[in-house]
């Protein structure tokens, strides 16, 4: 299992889930992103992708300056 970071502070919607998109496609199960963010909207948008790609996602810190997202790339087996 790895687990890389992949920081886009500062960026707007759609960045945000375009480039989570494009990190996740070189990882294997079990690996894990964990991605930082400023834009409020994508506590929406993150999660949407993430019910398209059939991975796992949890909210790991939400305040004002920040989110932080936690992805486990699955088998994609449901």
């Amino acid at each position: 299992m790895n687990k890389t970071k992949l920081d886009l502070t500062g960026l707007k919607c759609p960045l945000p889930a375009l480039k989570t998109r494009k990190a996740l496609k070189p990882l294997r199960a079990g690996d894990q992103l964990e991605v930082h963010c400023t834009d409020p909207l994508s506590v929406i948008d993150i999660p949407n992708l993430i019910r398209e790609t059939g991975d796992r996602v949890e909210i790991t810190e939400r305040s004002e300056q920040r989110i932080v997202f936690l992805i486990e790339k699955t088998d994609g087996a449901i």
